[in-house]
């Protein structure tokens, strides 16, 4: 029998090191360098680079596809064993113990963007793919990992791969994007875009968030300049700064992040801004609004949605701006199977009095939890851990699986530890990550010759 810890314990400090430079690497989507060959930008570029030239150098063959993806192969065979994992962060938002770009060793914890979403996890599955290849493992079947570029944003750089250039689907896949033991389903996720062209005087402009996946923790508006608006902020115990100019106030209010899975877990700057101007300038559509998306389960939008299989439905507004008397905000709605959109997004304009249009959308993944491809990644974990209690799970969080066939997310968050991903202090245990190269090491070895 084959030890898989002892395969990988080898490549543990090379993996470190590897991880290091990764997150070094400042792969936020920038707009303003994105081009033709850099659609993502030149961060997200640099990455994938990093990831190939890596590759290249432990003689895998590779490919840099477009500017979107890089894909790694090797191995022969009439079963192909695929690993999707993403190199793009979200932005570094929220006040950070070390530069969020530096990979800081501490105590036995990396912090940097990326550690745990998605870099650490890629690195691990990467070196359990070396090691197996190296130990000449891959025997008979065919392993393909493929780093995409744009899975923060929506996942663009797989629909390109799978749906553009009609790639191949893998015999059994998984992404290392989620949590241990594995998930066998995910909800439903479609981002909407809620406008209406209102005067809401004396507010000027507003704008907050960076993501719509993410918890608005910053929001910054313009008013005019009213003492006692501020005054009222302090009696709501919010946190913030503000300046006078002129006759304006500029004022900054500041919530707490949060992945857009668990809006529940963050304080949204959005909300909170919009709550405030309601009551205090008695702008009674922003009260509605503020209060609709208070529950971020729906409830108060009459729109909450629950099944057996997938769990609860969540609402994070993400993103909001208003300017030029228009008011704008993008909500990321997570909803499982029993949910027809377009009645639903006909149903949310009508209560807030907005108009409302998908920007985006993706429905629900379902795997049979009893199936042999699910059973196994089960067993794996079980042997590699001794874990006999945790149970394959749905989430609310949207991974790759989504976009690429036969393929479930498998880890790599173990239980209690969630990496703060999306927040301040994102980190990663170095032991996780040792751990999670012998879980994959397995799983990849299991999934070629096994099933």
């Amino acid at each position: 029998m084959i030890d898989f810890k002892q395969l990988t314990k080898p490549y543990e400090q090379a993996a470190i090191k590897s991880l290091q430079k990764l997150v070094q690497s400042n792969s936020v989507y920038d707009e303003n360098t994105v081009s033709t060959a850099h659609p993502y930008g030149l961060g997200v570029h640099d990455s994938l680079m990093i990831v190939y030239n890596m590759a290249k150098k432990d003689g895998f063959n590779v490919e840099y596809i477009d500017g979107r993806l890089t894909e790694i192969t090797f191995g022969e065979g009439p079963k192909e064993i695929g690993i999707f994992a993403h190199a793009d962060v979200v932005p570094a938002t929220g006040d950070w113990d070390y530069p969020p770009f530096s990979g800081t060793i501490k105590d036995g914890y990396m912090y940097s963007r990326g550690t745990s979403d998605d870099k650490g996890p890629l690195i691990a599955a990467y070196y359990a793919i070396k090691a197996l290849k190296e130990a000449n493992l891959i025997n008979g079947f065919k392993v393909r990992m493929v780093v995409g570029g744009d899975e923060e944003r929506g996942s663009s750089c797989m629909h390109y791969y799978f749906q553009t250039l009609k790639k191949p689907a893998v015999t059994y896949g998984f992404t290392p994007d989620a949590e241990f033991p594995l998930i066998y389903g995910e909800k439903g996720i479609t981002n909407y875009i809620s406008t209406k062209t209102i005067d809401l005087y004396p507010l000027i402009s507003l704008k907050g968030g960076k993501a719509s996946n993410s918890v608005i923790d910053e929001l910054n508006m313009v008013i005019v300049k009213d003492d006692s608006f501020m005054e009222m902020l302090r009696s709501r115990k919010l946190k913030f700064t503000y300046k006078n100019i002129g006759d304006e106030a500029h004022i900054t209010i500041f919530g707490k992040s949060a992945h857009g899975s668990m809006p529940e877990l963050g304080f949204n700057a959005g909300i909170a801004a919009l709550e405030a101007l309601g009551a205090h300038y008695s702008l009674g559509f922003l009260s509605n609004i503020a209060e609709s998306y208070k529950d971020t389960k729906g409830r108060n939008l009459d729109a909450f949605y629950s099944s057996e299989l997938l769990g609860d439905s969540s609402y994070n507004v993400g993103l909001i701006e208003y300017k030029d008397k228009t008011l704008t905000f993008t909500t990321n709605f997570r909803h499982p199977e029993n949910v027809v959109i377009e009645d639903h997004l006909l149903q949310v304009a009508d209560l807030t009095d907005m108009e409302v249009s998908a920007k985006s959308s993706s429905s629900p993944l379902l795997f049979d939890p009893q199936s042999p491809f699910i059973q196994k990644l089960l067993q794996v974990y079980q042997l590699e851990t001794g874990d006999l209690e945790s149970r394959p799970m749905a989430i609310g969080g949207g991974t790759y699986a989504k976009e690429c066939p036969n393929t479930v997310a498998f880890g790599s968050a173990f239980k209690g530890r969630d990496g703060s991903i999306h927040q301040a202090n994102e980190y990663v245990l170095l032991t996780d990550i040792y751990a999670q190269m012998h879980i994959y090491a397995h799983a990849i070895y299991a999934l070629g010759v096994d099933l």
